[in-house]
């Protein structure tokens, strides 16, 4: 099957191969935190597929939007362009399901992963404000490669969540004279284990505990996510002293915003996991 760009072209399949295979040689530099040179790629594509730089540049950009919709890193400078085509979609497809498996933080963010700062707060996304294409085959992927599975089942970017949160609060208490306080932050997932409904037990800066639980992402500020029944409880146990802590855009420099009950003004809760037994 071909492909037909903006100017009424067709790219064949062959053609399209290279071009993402290309797309993810620079991301896989970007990934690493490697310099490079964007002209030098997309002239080497010019030069064998006979392509202008206008069609080149689209199809890159038409990649960086079809891993914007499945919430990964794209390659910066090539802002999505969401006009998406069967062969292309397919082969993104078999790139992503050979990283699937493959914790996918970058050796760029090690240095964030190991800040002091105190991260600044932004506002939440509204509700109804999730992204979803016109593409039912790139929606199918959505489906497939599920962000949120994807986030809860990586053990590495949580941990380090964890920790940048943790490092965070410490700061922002010492900052604002209450060191005593600072001592008192607990890294509770650490400490006590997976199971209390958050991760870092913290305090406002009267001595009011807050309790954390982290949710990170390499994704943007609309990704999904998973909450547990546990976490769920004790939201409505703790109320206005529980926050969910959501970092996003790991894969570039983290960002933040908080939640806060109740959940249900801020969330669209669905059931994704059922109990199954065979009695009561």
């Amino acid at each position: 099957m071909s492909e037909i760009d903006s100017q009424g072209t067709e790219w064949t399949s062959s053609e399209v191969e290279l071009i993402v295979t290309d797309y993810f040689d620079m991301r896989a530099k970007f990934l690493r935190g490697e310099d490079f040179v964007k002209a030098r790629h997309y002239q080497a594509i010019m030069r064998q597929t006979g392509r202008t730089k206008g069609s080149v540049e689209a199809k890159y950009m038409n990649i960086s939007a079809a891993l914007e919709r499945l919430s990964l890193p794209w390659v910066r400078g090539y802002a999505p362009l969401r006009n998406f085509q069967g062969a292309l979609l397919r082969a993104v497809e078999t790139r992503i399901a050979q990283e699937w498996n493959e914790d996918i933080v970058p050796t760029a963010m090690a240095n964030a992963a190991v800040s002091l700062a105190p991260l600044a707060i932004e506002d939440p996304p509204r509700v109804g404000e999730e992204l979803t294409s016109t593409s039912a085959e790139l929606e199918r992927m959505a489906r497939k490669f599920d962000p949120a599975l994807r986030d809860e089942r990586n053990r590495k970017t949580g941990f380090a969540g964890e920790k940048r949160v943790f490092d965070s609060e410490v700061t922002r208490l010492i900052a604002a004279g209450r060191a005593d306080l600072a001592r008192r932050v607990e890294w509770t997932s650490q400490e006590l284990g997976d199971g209390a409904g958050y991760d870092v037990r913290s305090f406002e800066v009267d001595g009011q505990e807050r309790f954390l639980e982290v949710k990170t992402t390499v994704g943007h500020k609309r990704t999904p996510f998973y909450l547990s029944r546990v976490e769920r409880d004790f939201a409505e146990e703790a109320g206005h002293r529980f926050r969910i802590f959501r970092l996003y855009e790991w894969g570039r420099q983290p960002k933040a915003f908080l939640i806060e009950p109740p959940l249900e003004h801020a969330l669209i809760l669905e059931p994704s996991v059922y109990r199954a037994a065979f009695g009561c």
